[in-house]
């Protein structure tokens, strides 16, 4: 974990979607915070420590006309769509952090890379266990800043692109120039001013802010390898989507903050 000094910082000033305003000034005090990703390792230690299951490996709540498919255990999975079928997101059985986009799919040799299908209540129960807790919005958002009041778009003097997001034309074909086309493991890119890795891109990562009035959802921050400047550019720290508190999908995960333990030097 890195120690982030308090301070001031405006949150919602200049934003690119409405939802992101208005403008307030918020005062933060000092917490510590993961320096990446939680990754399918650290996951799977804790699953193996306290046998934990995930709300996509246990029977889905059904709701009504629910086709059969989403009547049994599973998660919402990303998919380019085609001419046959033009959607963008399906439900896939078997769907789960074990095998992200169904069980076609292994985490075997990806042990580094962040997990995903990890709904807000899955994050939370391993907070508890690891003695932390999710990192509040304002808490994310000061973090991914590193200390400055704005980040330009995540690209490098030469081009190349600073984080893992989505280049090319979003849904039909991601060129990869960032060295990935999907979830990289975390800390393949440059830290920022804090020393953390992945605030920007790679997968979204859950806040413990409810979104507004809708106790179902929460929300998320930084975007994913999904994000596209065509389409969405919410690869920013002031950034933030609304999601569904019992759904993970296959590029939101999440990270921790400590604020019971002492600052440094103490």
């Amino acid at each position: 974990m890195r120690w982030i000094p308090g301070g001031n910082f405006i949150m919602g000033e200049d934003p690119y979607y409405p939802e992101e305003g208005p403008a307030r000034t918020i005062a933060i005090k000092g917490f510590w915070i993961d320096t990446h990703e939680l990754t399918n390792a650290e996951f799977a230690a804790f699953v193996k420590a306290t046998g934990y299951r995930t709300l996509a490996e246990r029977n889905p709540p059904v709701l009504p006309d629910a086709p059969p498919d989403m009547r049994v255990p599973g998660s919402a999975v990303f998919t380019v769509p085609s001419q046959d079928d033009p959607r963008w997101w399906r439900w896939a059985v078997g769907a789960q952090w074990r095998h992200p986009s169904g069980p076609k799919e292994s985490i075997a040799g990806h042990e580094a890379d962040p997990v995903v299908q990890i709904a807000y209540d899955d994050a939370v129960a391993y907070a508890r266990w690891a003695g932390k807790e999710l990192p509040t919005e304002e808490q994310w958002e000061y973090a991914a800043r590193g200390g400055q009041s704005a980040l330009p778009e995540p690209v490098a003097a030469d081009g190349k692109p600073t984080a893992n997001y989505y280049q090319g034309v979003f849904p039909q074909r991601d060129l990869g120039t960032d060295g990935y086309k999907g979830r990289a493991p975390v800390g393949c890119f440059p830290a920022n001013g804090y020393g953390l890795h992945d605030m920007i891109g790679n997968v979204w990562e859950w806040t413990s802010n409810a979104a507004g009035p809708a106790p179902d959802m929460h929300v998320i921050k930084g975007g994913s390898y999904l994000c596209a400047g065509n389409y969405c550019a919410r690869y920013r720290p002031a950034a933030r989507q609304f999601q569904e508190r019992g759904l993970g999908t296959d590029h939101i995960g999440f990270r921790l903050v400590d604020n019971r333990k002492p600052p440094p030097n103490r």
